[in-house]
This record gives structure tokens, C-alpha cells and sequence, in this order.
């Protein structure tokens, strides 16, 4: 073997040789629990300090029903520009769980396709899950219900009893636009994704109603949703200056940065010919000149909340229904 070093990893075993005394009395030591003297214990847990003992976390598991591992589920088609949200949601998640010594084990779903989180679930390999994203039909949401797996979603949704950290994107969105209509703009074309994504409908939604506290006129012309490609931006960029807009809506920095690219190309200037904002704000829109008017949110903050109302769930602490984190609208030059 040469000089190579080899750590000797310290077990229930040794210890209970070492100090004359049985297995099931070093566990309860360790654990807390059952009937143990105060001098015993003490013992154990001076000579498990002193030889750096660490418990298996398997077998620790298996001891107390628990996996410590959680599941952090992420859609499998979302765009490559939504990825960097998710991935600092992720962070978040990793975060808060690190601190309570459990594992990440990443599950993926599609719109039409929960079979991975399914696997997950019924093979019991975690002790709860953090849904990354909600649709309006959703089938993760049912099923996680029905499996009576404790789970907290980042998002809102219309299933009863379930637990959500989300941002307010309703008043975001609603605070943007009423912004901009008292800046003097009266035409806007909104610009959306996926229909079936509950952020998507709770963002139209705040863009219409303050337009009509404002009393500003907008037809379903003037609205297009499941904008899922450039090509489909490119043409509600074109319809919509047809229309005559002065200020295009874009649902997030994706369909954002399209729109803007596809400006640049026809030589439409920013914001002299056409002004533009997005409801969500990320690196991808913060090199533009001139610079980009959006929402800021922060990813991270949510997946630590959201991990850490799961842990709650978990000890049996009672929590909040729905918890609206914080946002900031950023006035920048695209809406001069």
C-alpha cells in the first residue's frame, strides 16, 4: 500500500466495544431518545466527540423514517433562456437544504410527462419535493395531492390546500403598467408566453386590470399569448406596430430580448420609434443599450423560502398558505 493514508471510520460497533456497553444503548445516546443514564450518555458522547464518530446517514435514515434527501423538480422544456431562473432557484433550494444537512435529488417533468417525479415519489426516495414551476392543468400538483407527499410549489395555483411561495406578479405588473399610462402612453401590445403557465395568466391579468382602472382601450388584436418561438415574436412585433402601439409589453426576458433583437434588424429605434418593457428582468436584458425597463425579482429568495417552508411542513410547524415575496420595477430608458 505505500504511505497512502486510510481514515478508519469509527462505527456503532467500536464504540460499543470500546466503552463495554451495547449497540442499542450507543443509539439511544446519539438520538436522544429512550431510557438512558445521564452518565452513559455523557460517556458515549465525549468518546464519539473524541474520535470524530459520524453517523451513517443511511442508516440514521432508516432509523428515524427519513430519506433526508428532497426533490427539486424542474420543467424538462423550458426555453434556454429560462434556464438561469431556474437554476438560481435551484441555488436557493440547495442553500436552505445544506443547512439542515439533506441532499437535492432533481426531478424533471414536461407539460405532458410526470413520470420521473412518479419514480421519485412512489420509490420513496425523498422526504418531501419543491415544485420549480405551476400550470393551470397541471399534473404534478394532483398527483404529489394524492400521494400525500408533503411538497411546497414556487408559484401560485387554483388547487385547493396548497402550499406557495410566489412573487406578487399581479401588482407587479399591474404597478409597471399604471406607471407607464401616467407617463402618457395609451397603445401597448402585450406580448406573452405559454398560456397554460399560471405566472403567464397572473401577469396579463395585472397588465389588464390597470388598464382598465385607467380606462385604456385594448382588443384581443392587441394580445398575443404563446409566443413560443422568435418567428412567433417577430410576428406580434410586426402586427402590433401595424396596430399602431407605442409601447410594447413582453411577458418575460426572453420574449423580451427577441423583440428587441428583432427591432434592432428592421432599424426600429428604442424608445424614439416603439418604447418596450418586460415583467421580468435577468442578465440577459442587462448589457441592452439603451437600457431595458422590467421587474426585478430574485430567484434565490425563493427557492429559500420555499425549502425552508418545507422543512417547516416536515417538523410539523404550521405555515402559510401563500406567501408573496417582494419585487422592484426598474425604470430605464426603453420607456423615455
Amino acid at each position: 500500500m505505500g504511505n497512502e493514508y486510510i481514515e478508519d471510520k469509527v462505527t456503532i460497533e467500536d464504540v460499543a466495544n470500546a466503552l463495554g456497553i451495547s449497540k442499542s444503548t450507543v443509539s439511544r445516546a446519539i438520538s436522544g431518545k429512550g431510557r438512558i443514564g445521564k452518565e452513559t450518555r455523557e460517556r458515549v458522547l465525549s468518546y464519539i466527540k473524541e474520535h470524530n464518530y459520524k453517523p451513517n446517514p443511511i442508516a440514521k435514515g432508516l432509523s428515524e423514517s427519513k430519506t433526508y434527501n428532497i426533490c427539486w423538480v424542474a420543467p424538462g422544456d423550458s426555453s434556454m433562456t429560462a434556464l438561469p431562473f431556474f437554476q438560481r432557484c435551484m441555488a436557493g433550494v440547495v442553500d436552505a437544504a445544506s443547512a439542515e444537512n439533506y441532499d437535492i435529488l432533481m426531478g424533471v417533468v414536461y407539460d405532458d410527462n410526470i413520470s420521473h417525479l412518479k419514480r421519485i415519489v412512489s420509490n420513496h426516495k425523498v422526504d418531501g419535493v419543491i415544485l420549480g414551476r405551476t400550470l393551470i392543468n397541471d399534473e404534478s400538483i394532483p398527483y404529489l395531492i394524492e400521494s400525500k407527499v408533503p411538497f411546497v410549489a414556487i408559484g401560485s395555483t387554483d388547487y385547493k390546500d396548497v402550499v406557495q411561495i410566489d412573487n406578487d406578479h399581479f401588482k407587479a405588473c399591474n404597478e409597471l403598467t399604471s406607471i407607464l399610462i401616467m407617463k402618457g402612453i395609451k397603445r401597448f401590445a402585450l406580448i406573452g408566453g405559454d398560456s397554460n403557465h399560471v405566472v403567464n395568466r397572473t401577469r396579463r391579468e395585472g397588465f389588464l386590470h390597470a388598464l382598465k382602472e385607467q380606462k385604456i382601450d385594448i382588443t384581443d388584436d392587441d394580445i398575443f399569448m404563446n409566443c413560443l418561438s422568435d418567428e412567433d415574436v417577430e410576428r406580434a412585433t410586426d402586427t402590433a406596430l401595424r396596430n399602431g402601439a407605442e409601447c410594447l409589453m413582453c411577458m418575460d426576458d426572453g420574449i423580451c430580448s427577441a423583440t428587441i433583437a428583432k427591432l434592432k434588424r428592421d432599424e426600429i429605434s428604442i424608445p424614439e420609434d416603439i418604447k418596450i418593457a418586460s415583467f421580468y428582468n435577468s442578465e440577459l436584458l442587462s448589457n441592452n443599450q439603451p437600457t431595458i425597463t422590467a421587474l426585478q425579482y430574485d430567484p434565490k429568495e425563493l427557492g429559500i423560502n420555499a425549502c425552508k417552508t418545507l422543512f417547516d411542513i416536515l417538523n410539523g410547524i404550521e405555515v402559510e398558505q401563500k406567501v408573496m415575496l417582494s419585487y422592484e420595477v426598474q425604470l430605464k430608458s426603453s420607456t423615455q
